[in-house]
């Protein structure tokens, strides 16, 4: 037996140690000064350390059949070269279905610059001006010769000048091999972009300044005139120059576009979120608060409430958060903000496994049972429990990943981990330790513990009328406020549109907000303001940030602020983000159907499913009376609920099932009302524990995270009282010859 014990404590030394060595330091460590002087070994997500994540379509409609085939592959690959020339710190970019493609890009600071970047199209021209007068001035007056184009040249001075083009080129893009970045010698150093051209290009060149000497010759980018020099003679070198009212930054892109090629078609960017890395900073911030401060209200709850086997259980719990960092690290997964959530949930939902395992070591100890056979006989009835309560939560955590986006993806990644971590920590851990102070020279003969509730007998089935009604009515305001609303219950997620949040170095009167808005035709977009009021969020349809920057630019000269958060999200997303979102809640009742059926009978998994309908009915009429949105992390949040609210109800479930077996003479009411109460303790604890962490996480998570952790509460709250009034008593009122 000692042996035994020595082996496992060598083992689990080891695990540890690997996860330690992995994980640590989880995040960058910083000095004095601010400077990294060493890198954490989690990924975090865009969301935490800013940056941008876009969804490109490519439009392929003009395109022959055979073009548009390989469009997106060319595209990707030309989009990619910009990037790593762009000097993104380890991006990603992915295909995406047949037309689309999905770039992360960590650490953007400049929005307006990457997406000028990524979109151009890189099409590069060479034509012929006009030089006739009369044909430039027919044209200014609105009749445009058959065979010519009106644009404007942009002079260094903001000026502008008409020119008149033909509208066929004499020189392409498609020959050119280099282009670079040079400074004008005799123009005060102003920079411009030289091109070389190949062999065919150059000699065609070479045939077109030669037979046009005196003549304007246009290089025409994208649609944009850039420049329009005269041609003074032939130019045999295959070498030109871009020139016009470039900032170096501005030439330097330029040359990036043009050495990458251009796109085999136009793309669109149909989703974007753009975090800012101050957002970022403090998203992890108030994330690594809430998880701290609720963990140790947990840790203190549980040391006082069980003594020293609350003890035993903080300890698991903090071997817990080692093992999650270092699978994190290991798996090269991203720590998103949702998946900080997740930690903070994972943190009540381990806590769980051990409040059942000692609950059980109690009972059997008050059977008279020594603490040996009371530990072993209390872990044995307890696996069951804790197997089928945390495999129904895994079932949502994996249909989550498979139909989430990234941020989402995350949460579920780091759930998953938690649920297979804890229940490590519960049954190897927490028994190992119990089993080196039960045994040796030195060991403990008793168990001590708190028990707050003790003997209960009410007839909780006595209530289930009054609280099936209650819940009819709960319900009933919640979907009326909820259908009342329509659309105004999704977010941009869901119906499309555009968020952009600012945060201002001093307040601005919402008044004159919506003043300075109003000269460019926003109308009257929400408008909110948080944090002292020098943060606002404002809702358009358009994408129009780069006008609202402008103009706060223009209109409050002197307030300096940033772009904190920009999310546009286009119809089609929007779209197909509804259909995963109702495809998961589906797919998540439906796995855990299948599981109850298996596990226990098929009326207990329609019990449980009336009650999951609950909980999440509850918790969406509660979104619609408080005036918030579904989003993503709130349908996660509801998800989660699902997978908390079966947990709550398993365990009860697990309780019937045993006490079927021992109560032969009961009625089904008494063997029930048995089982409920046997339980509650149990259930009182988790709720509570969970509760602790997920109110850090809403009070101290910050803003972004805020739906999120109230849906949580709603939902812990509901999950909890479901369990008890609701799945259990419909087994009760289940028209069934065993229950009659």
């Amino acid at each position: 037996m000692v042996r035994n014990l020595k082996w496992k404590v060598a083992l689990i030394v080891i695990v540890v140690g690997f996860a330690l060595f992995l994980g640590y330091p989880p995040l960058d460590v910083h000095d004095e000064a601010g400077k990294v002087t060493k890198e954490g070994k989690i990924n975090l997500g865009l969301d935490l350390q800013g940056g941008m994540h876009l969804v490109l379509w490519v439009d392929t409609s003009k395109l022959t059949p055979n073009e548009a085939k390989d469009a997106p592959d060319r595209a990707l690959e030309i989009i990619r070269n910009r990037i790593d020339e762009f000097g993104v710190l380890e991006p990603s970019i992915q295909r995406q279905g047949n037309d689309r493609i999905v770039l992360q890009l960590p650490g953007i600071t400049d929005r307006e610059r990457a997406i000028k970047l990524i979109k151009s199209s890189a099409h590069l021209e060479f034509r012929l001006i006009s030089d006739d007068p009369e044909l430039l001035k027919e044209a200014l007056g609105g009749n445009v010769p058959e065979g010519y184009e009106l644009k404007a040249l942009k002079g260094r001075d903001d000026s502008a000048e008409d020119v008149l083009l033909e509208k066929k080129s004499v020189l392409s893009g498609d020959t050119l091999v280099d282009a670079t970045t040079d400074f004008s010698q005799s123009s005060f150093n102003q920079p411009y972009v030289s091109i070389t051209f190949n062999n065919k290009g150059g000699a065609t060149f070479a045939e077109v300044t030669g037979d046009n000497i005196g003549k304007r010759l246009a290089i025409v980018l994208d649609g944009t005139v850039y420049s329009a020099p005269v041609i003074r003679e032939k130019i045999p070198s295959g070498r030109a120059q871009i020139t016009g009212n470039f900032s170096a930054q501005e030439a330097n892109d330029l040359a990036i576009i043009l050495r990458a090629g251009a796109l085999p078609a136009p793309v669109e960017i149909i989703e974007e979120r753009t975090v800012g890395p101050t957002l970022g900073k403090d998203s992890v911030q108030r994330g690594i608060r809430a998880i701290v401060i609720g963990g140790i209200a947990v840790l203190t709850f549980m040391a006082t409430y069980y003594l020293l086997a609350g003890l035993i259980a903080d300890f698991a719990l903090i071997l817990n958060m080692i093992l999650i960092t270092g699978a994190l690290s290991y798996f090269h997964a991203t720590l998103t903000l949702p998946g900080i959530a997740g930690l903070v949930l994972t943190i009540g939902m381990s806590v769980d496994a051990n409040v059942l395992i000692f609950e059980r070591i109690r009972e059997e100890s008050k059977l008279g049972k020594s603490i040996r056979a009371a530990i072993q006989s209390g872990f044995r009835r307890a696996f069951v429990t804790i197997l089928d309560a945390n495999l129904t939560t895994l079932i949502t955590a994996l249909i989550l990943f498979q139909f989430g986006t990234g941020p989402v993806r995350g949460f579920a990644t780091v759930l998953s981990i938690g649920i297979i971590s804890s229940m490590f920590t519960a049954i190897v851990v927490t028994r190992l330790v119990l089993d080196l102070l039960t045994t040796g020279g030195r060991k403990i003969n008793k168990l001590t513990m708190f028990q707050f509730v003790k003997n209960m007998k009410v007839d909780f089935v006595k209530f289930r009328r009054p609280a099936y009604i209650l819940s009819i009515i709960i319900i009933a305001i919640g979907m009326f406020s909820f259908v009342k609303r329509n659309e105004a219950n999704y977010g941009i997620d869901f119906t499309g549109g555009v968020l952009q949040q600012y945060k201002f170095q001093e307040v601005i009167p919402l008044d004159e907000i919506r003043g300075a808005l109003a000269g460019i035709g926003t109308g009257e977009v929400p408008i909110q303001q948080f944090t002292d009021k020098r943060e606002i969020l404002i809702r358009t349809q358009e994408d129009n940030s780069g006008e609202v920057a402008k103009k706060f630019r223009t209109s409050f000269a002197g307030n300096e602020f940033e772009i904190m958060r920009l999310e546009k999200v286009g119809p089609s997303i929007g779209r197909d983000l509804r259909e995963k979102a109702m495809k998961a809640v589906i797919f998540a009742m439906i796995g855990i159907c299948i599981y109850v059926s298996f596990r226990f009978e098929f009326r207990f998994a329609i019990a449980a499913i009336v009650a999951l309908l609950h909980d999440v009915a509850i918790s969406l009429g509660a979104i619609a009376l408080t005036g918030r949105e579904l989003s993503i992390p709130v349908i996660a949040a509801l998800l989660t609920i699902v997978g908390y609210s079966i947990n709550d109800t398993i365990v009860v479930f697990d309780r019937i099932r045993e006490d079927r077996k021992l109560m032969r003479k009961a009625s089904y009411k008494e063997i029930i009302n048995a089982s409920i109460n046997q339980t509650f303790s149990r259930t009182l604890l988790t709720s509570l524990t969970t509760l602790m962490v997920v109110s850090a996480l809403y009070f101290l998570g910050g803003e972004v995270i805020n739906d999120f952790a109230f849906v949580m509460l709603v939902g812990i709250i509901s999950g909890t009282y479901s369990s008890i009034f609701i799945a259990s008593p419909i087994l009760i009122d289940w028209p069934s010859k065993r229950v009659r």
